[in-house]
């Protein structure tokens, strides 16, 4: 609206990585929203392979997906207008607005920096534009003194909104006194004014235990406790990254459906298993080794940002022969993405775009083909699903939602298409999609999310269960997972001092 004064902000930074900023900023969108204020989250540079599209084709980090979702809003590029995807140790795919801008090592990333600052403010300036509040996440730690020269994500982006600072420190790591008050002492004058609020995460036990330690820090800081959050085990919110990626419960009887998840050195989007993890009856493993590989009722390789590297680790562990093996003795494989890709008979690259490498050899396992483009496609997805033997048998005409984020095409001759995409970001298509083999047990796809639709997911764990005479018991109500964001906001209203924070923020109390 022309005129409107923009809207306010608060920022949450934290003393570590995993300090557990993104679940906060979760926890405050939904709070904020549930009060009827128009919320909106704001990341200015996320690095991470979980992401996710946009409903018009951008690609932003997942965890801002969350938020927005937590928020009750539409998820859009300006919540992240910036995206680091790793595809090594020493080089990321740099993300822009929804869209890949390039490929950089660090020092190169280093240079563009100063460009993207003005797309960091003008995208944040366009939210508080449109929103009552937006609730800002850092990244990392704002004290790391190399960095701070270039810095786009923390402390610049508090100066330049003027907004209110909660300091996050990570209990559950130990030395958590030692991570605010040194964080504080290693940000100079004008940055530590902006830090209105120590939160204090993952505690277990009896708070009160902390009374001393938080006299202590607020008369070393001179900034006030705002909380104390105990750590929680039973609250459904998907992880940013693969510090959080865990299994399901064990299954000492051996009568869960076992499902092994290759956990590939550049897994992406492995939010893609999140209910796996919670379905009754599945016990859900990540496999890095083959020592662990053990006797699967399914496997599924996942996703990954780079392709032909993760394919290269696979042989090198020798898990390439254990899928093989498994395969062969009737287990159903899928491969979702990059595993659908490693699925194939045969890997080109033109270009160049997944490693220095033109060519690779898949796996064998479906008679397919991919090429990588330069192009990357994102979309939201509506799909129908055609095939109607195996993994697919007890789902055959079912609608599913999903979304694809990936670069390469897959061709194959005489390849049955168990999916046919019906919609692409709001616009109606009519495409065949994926790949399924003769015994309907190995599955090819590009879509992500495929298993969060219960049909489907349903129709997949009965068919690998069959072998050993597994049935699923009856789960009860699907996930709610708006449900799981009240219970987030329930968490951090009872913990925080919400009245102080509204202060700071400038809300009427």
């Amino acid at each position: 609206m022309a005129g409107r004064e923009p809207g306010g902000v608060i920022m949450v930074q934290g003393t570590s990585s995993h300090a557990g900023k993104s679940i906060l900023v979760a926890a405050l969108c939904r709070v904020f929203a549930r009060e009827g204020l128009r919320v909106a989250p704001f990341k200015a540079q996320n690095m991470s392979l979980n992401s996710f599209a946009t409903p018009d084709g951008g690609e932003i980090g997942r965890s801002q997906a969350v938020q927005a979702a937590a928020a009750l809003t539409s998820p859009r590029v300006e919540m992240n207008p910036v995206l680091l995807k790793p595809e090594g140790e020493r080089r990321s795919q740099v993300v822009v607005m929804g869209r890949p801008q390039a490929a950089a090592s660090p020092r190169e990333y280093h240079r563009l920096q100063a460009s993207l600052w003005p797309k960091v403010t003008a995208a944040l300036d366009s939210l508080r534009s449109a929103h009552d509040l937006v609730v800002i996440e850092g990244a990392g730690s704002p004290a790391e003194i190399n960095l701070k020269s270039q810095d786009i994500v923390n402390m610049r982006v508090a100066l330049h909104a003027k907004a209110p600072v909660l300091l996050v420190g990570d209990m559950d790591r130990g030395g958590v006194f030692a991570q605010l008050v040194g964080t504080m002492e290693l940000l100079d004058r004008q940055e530590r004014a902006q830090v209105r609020g120590l939160v204090i995460n993952k505690f277990r036990g009896d708070p009160s235990l902390l009374d001393s330690g938080l006299d202590f820090l607020r008369v070393r800081t001179g900034v006030p406790v705002v909380g104390v959050l105990p750590y929680f085990a039973d609250i459904r919110i998907p992880e940013e990254d693969s510090l959080g990626l865990v299994g399901g419960a064990d299954d000492e009887d051996g009568k869960a459906v076992d499902v092994a998840v290759i956990r590939l050195p550049h897994i992406a989007n492995f939010d893609d298993f999140d209910p796996l993890r919670y379905q009754p009856g599945v016990r859900l493993r990540y496999v890095s080794r083959p020592a662990d590989f053990g006797n699967p009722d399914l496997v599924v390789i996942p996703g990954s940002k780079t392709t032909i590297r993760d394919l290269d680790w696979l042989r090198a562990e020798h898990l390439d022969a254990k899928i093989l093996a498994a395969r062969g003795g009737g287990t159903p494989v899928i491969g979702i993405c990059a595993g659908y890709q490693m699925l194939g008979g045969r890997l080109v690259d033109p270009h160049r775009v997944e490693s220095p490498r033109s060519e690779a050899e898949g796996l064998g396992l479906l008679p397919t083909s991919t090429t990588f483009t330069r192009d990357k496609s994102t979309y939201q997805t509506t799909v129908r699903v055609t095939g109607g033997h195996g993994l697919l048998s007890g789902c055959r005409d079912t609608q599913a939602t999903a979304y694809e984020i990936h670069m390469g095409v897959t061709t194959g001759q005489a390849v049955p298409m168990p999916f046919i995409i019906e919609s692409r970001s709001s616009g109606r298509v009519d495409l065949p999609e994926g790949a399924l083999d003769e015994e309907g047990l190995t599955l090819g796809t590009y879509l992500h999310g495929l298993f969060h639709n219960p049909q489907v997911r349903s129709s997949i764990l009965e068919c690998a269960g069959r072998r050993r005479g597994l049935t699923l018991p009856d789960g009860g109500p699907e996930l709610d997972q708006d449900a799981e964001y009240d219970k987030l906001a329930d968490w951090a209203r009872t913990n925080l001092d919400m009245a102080y924070i509204r202060r700071i923020v400038g809300l009427p109390a």
